[in-house]
């Protein structure tokens, strides 16, 4: 065979991701926020889309000709459905795309230097009540400032105590080291230490302590219950927390009434009083499907229709663009967006129906949760809802991600729906989160006096039907919290004394 350059050709093919096959997958993946953002950015890129009003009493599609249509469906109408149509589009197997893509300075300061801290607003005003302070949603910081002013003896002392205030955590500790913060302010131990107790005399009582102890102490001192009984239980928190009764109220030196009079003491503090200022949180979950009964039992599964506006193409305005003559540059750049706009709406149209089909299989399959609770959650997998739906694996791990269902038990995602299984009496299975809800429910039946070990869970779940050996009980019963039956049992003698 001779050596030399040649030229050959080959033919071959290959799965590509285009641009808009890309975002259309992202699109499936997203969260509501993810997605009302994108859109928001797609608004403001191209001048063709709008967004329309969401209300039911809109036709399904009016003669601006994009808007996605809204549909209610029960569930085997989603099911029958979703067996004839063809879901290319978003219904990629992720591997095979992998396989394809190309992968202060610390100067001393005097204190006329300080004054414009003391003379911040606020400081000479009135204490506003804490009802005031949470309607206005005052941060601790805030919350503390006001106060500092009337409290603090100098404008340093004041100031120190305004930068402790703003370096609490959301609990309402201080886990900066004192000469740390001297160092940085350029001023002695004893002025922090000075103004932490002005931090300390502010409320709510137990801000600024530095454990626990500390926190606990502070609030028994203004309830005037810092005894010495008091004192030694908070010095030794550690045993309560394992419920060493005996050895406590010998530390203590009380009795079994004293004793249990100063459990009720100690469980009336608040261990972490920052917390009633903290910022509300912005994680709240908004459902993306809504599942309710109809008359005739069965599910209606619908989309929460208050999450996304409805995107139509301003079919006026791109006519108006055109009809000016514009030139070539012109008409392909009102082309290109008029598509992007149509893809857009397609895309987003694609995204509701499948995971209106993904979530009534998955309602299907968990019919028993549904109508009965927890114990009734069946083992499930990606792939058995992805086979009944005729789409790929991959692509209901994707609709199924931050992606939650609002029914009459609760708001759930839909990842919650597919658990591990474990052998049952009837051959079918039962659920890991069943399991973790019926050892719940036993533990908290069980007698004080009779706390049920490992084994003998193992035992009464065995008697419902349900094959565990020990060790499997004693891993779920980690996974959800519950102590050992030694723990268990220190717990509800606590209990019964507080």
């Amino acid at each position: 065979m001779a050596l030399g350059p040649r030229l050959d050709l080959r033919q071959s093919q290959q799965l590509v991701m285009t641009p808009q096959l890309q975002q259309a997958i992202k699109l499936l993946a997203a969260s509501n926020l993810e997605i009302e953002t994108f859109i928001a950015d797609a608004l403001e890129a191209n001048p063709l889309l709008e967004a329309g009003a969401v209300s039911r009493e809109d036709g399904d599609n009016g003669d601006d000709g994009g808007d996605i249509p809204r549909e209610e469906f029960s569930s085997d109408q989603l099911i029958a459905q979703g067996k004839g149509e063809s879901e290319a589009p978003l219904d990629i197997d992720s591997s095979a795309l992998d396989r394809d893509r190309d992968t202060g300075d610390g100067r001393a300061i005097g204190d006329a230097e300080w004054g414009s801290a003391a003379s911040s607003p606020g400081a000479s005003q009135d204490l506003p009540g804490i009802e005031e302070n949470r309607a206005a949603d005052l941060s601790l910081a805030d919350h503390l400032d006001q106060q500092i002013g009337a409290l603090a003896c100098n404008p340093r002392e004041a100031f120190v105590a305004r930068h402790i205030a703003g370096l609490l955590d959301e609990a309402g500790y201080l886990t900066a080291d004192l000469a740390d913060i001297a160092d940085d302010l350029g001023v002695d131990s004893d002025c922090v230490e000075d103004a932490l107790e002005v931090v300390q005399m502010c409320d709510p009582t137990g801000v600024g302590a530095r454990d626990l102890a500390e926190c606990l102490a502070l609030q028994a001192r203004e309830a005037d219950r810092y005894d010495p009984c008091m004192k030694a239980l908070l010095d030794n928190l550690d045993l309560v927390a394992r419920g060493e009764v005996a050895q406590l109220k010998r530390l203590c030196r009380v009795d079994d009434e004293d004793f249990a009079d100063l459990l009720r003491e100690l469980r009336a503090f608040d261990p972490k009083p920052g917390l009633a200022f903290a910022p509300a949180s912005s994680d709240a979950v908004v459902p993306d499907v809504l599942l309710s009964t109809r008359d005739d039992g069965d599910w209606d599964i619908r989309l929460n229709e208050e999450t996304l506006p409805r995107l139509v193409v301003n079919r006026s305005y791109y006519v108006q663009l055109s009809q000016g003559r514009p030139d070539e540059q012109t008409r392909g750049w009102l082309k290109e967006k008029l598509a992007d706009a149509h893809w857009l709406i397609r895309a987003l149209d694609q995204r509701q129906k499948t995971i209106l089909k993904t979530a009534a299989e998955i309602v299907k399959q968990q019919d028993g949760f549904f109508r009965r609770g927890v114990s009734e959650l069946r083992p499930l997998t990606l792939r058995e809802v992805a086979e009944q739906i005729d789409m790929h694996e991959s692509t209901v791990s994707r609709v199924t991600s931050n992606k939650y269902l609002h029914c009459d038990r609760g708001c759930f995602e839909l990842k919650y729906f597919f658990t591990s299984g474990v052998a049952s009496s009837d051959g079918e299975g039962a659920s890991s989160e069943a399991i973790k809800s019926r050892i719940k429910a036993l533990t908290d039946a069980e007698d004080p006096k009779k706390v049920l070990s490992d084994q003998k869970l193992a035992d009464l779940l065995k008697e419902e039907g349900f094959d565990l050996a020990r060790r499997t009980v004693a891993k779920y019963r980690e996974a959800i919290g519950i102590g050992s039956s030694a723990q268990r049992r220190r717990q509800k003698k606590l209990a019964t004394l507080g």
